[in-house]
């Protein structure tokens, strides 16, 4: 009968066979690739060309990235219920199989309730990998603890990288399709395609990190279950409101940014440009800020990214001078997913590591709840007076209504 394998004392064992975290921490990125920056981010592509099909407003528009975020939240309510049991490791490679299946899915239905009911069910699997995925980085990351925010910053980043072949992907794809009915369906299936490699790549740090013994010796390191919280939740309520308005705040960006250039006269290859930029620039900041993370141990990077993410959000809704738009996208991806980083360092920073799966679900669900309101508020604007345009405004307060919050946080 196999037995498990026994856990690795990397302490013990890195002048031996030294596990290579920081290839560990770029394989394990693909789960980032596929929960955000594929299954979530990909659809500002996607939304220009499927509304002028379908008919859509822009409020319908929005409620899709809503319907992914209300799937992400149930997601966030249920990974640590299911990380009580399962390894993380496989929580990852399932979540992301099933995110493969249900991108795929999108691509064969043209009614919204249908494609609703595909971009929540999406949401449900992103959360499962983008928790578990963060969880491992976490631990990875104790076990260097001089490189602990590049490592994070490293999969984190990862968003970048399915920003980036989304960008490159998906107008190669609807200018392949050319006149056939619904072309943007084929883009649908090549993005499934694309979490199927990214999947792939993952089963390496999934089964690597499944044998990594927890810095300190623990019976529940590979079944996570979280004694009574000692921590008092309240005292971290400035981060998690910051947090929240972040989400309402970055998501509206993320999902018309792409149809306000549009909207502007912005040639198409122009913003596959500019939205591949975005995602290297995503790649990127995991090493521009990183000292950060590892220096900041109350809200003081979760307020400053916030207000710098704010400035690039309401930068196209003041002029569509394409320096200043191309400014914009690349500030905006310097800084978004380092702020999510943020928070992770947060809770390493503050919690006991039995507390780091609650303390991650517990941002990822006030994230979540934020990008619920995000999207289709934004479209609630954009279909009015102003259009995208004070659509973005409204995100653009947000964040700094979130950083002004954030910056109240102290350390633990």
């Amino acid at each position: 009968m196999p037995t498990r394998p026994a856990p690795v004392d990397v302490s013990a064992a890195s002048s031996a066979a030294p596990i290579p975290t920081l290839w560990l921490a770029v394989a394990l990125s693909m789960g980032a690739a596929i929960s955000l920056g594929i299954t979530r981010f990909s659809y500002a592509l996607l939304l220009p060309p499927m509304r002028e099909d379908l008919g859509w407003s822009y409020t319908l528009a929005g409620g899709m990235n809503t319907a992914n975020a209300l799937g992400y939240l149930l997601g966030a309510l249920a990974t640590p219920l299911l990380l009580r049991r399962v390894a993380p490791g496989r929580v990852l490679l399932v979540g992301a199989v099933l995110a493969s299946v249900f991108m795929g899915l999108s691509g064969f239905f043209t009614a919204a309730p249908w494609l609703l009911l595909q971009r929540l069910l999406a949401g449900v699997a992103s959360a499962l990998v983008f928790i578990a995925g963060g969880l491992l980085a976490a631990r990875l990351g104790a076990h260097a603890p001089g490189r602990s925010g590049l490592l994070l910053g490293l999969y984190y980043g990862g968003t970048g990288w399915g920003i980036s072949l989304s960008a490159l992907l998906v107008p190669g794809v609807l200018a392949a399709a050319g006149p056939v009915p619904h072309p943007w369906a084929w883009a649908w299936w090549a993005l499934a395609l694309a979490c199927v490699a990214a999947t792939a790549v993952l089963w390496w740090p999934a089964q690597a990190l499944q044998v990594l013994a927890p810095p300190s010796a623990s019976p529940t390191a590979f079944n996570i279950t979280p004694p009574p919280a000692t921590v008092r939740w309240r005292a971290l309520a400035p981060a998690l409101l910051g947090y929240g308005l972040f989400g309402v705040g970055y998501i509206g960006y993320m999902t018309f940014v792409v149809a306000l250039l549009r909207e502007q006269g912005a040639s198409g290859g122009a913003i596959t440009a500019f939205y591949a930029l975005l995602g290297l620039a995503v790649v990127l900041s995991s090493r521009i800020w990183a000292g950060l993370l590892d220096r900041s141990r109350g809200g003081e990077a979760l307020a400053r990214l916030n207000a710098l993410l704010g400035l690039a959000t309401v930068l196209p809704a003041l002029t569509g001078a394409w320096p200043v738009v191309l400014a914009s996208g690349l500030l905006f991806g310097v800084v978004f997913l380092s702020v999510v980083a943020s928070t992770t360092a947060l809770v390493r920073h503050n919690l006991p590591q039995a507390l780091w799966a609650s303390g991650i679900s517990a941002f990822t669900i006030v994230f979540a709840a934020g990008q619920i309101v995000g999207p289709t508020v934004v479209g609630w604007i954009a279909d009015g007076p102003g259009g995208l345009a004070r659509g973005l405004v409204f995100s653009a307060c947000a964040l700094w209504v979130g950083a002004l919050v954030a910056w109240r946080q102290k350390p633990l």
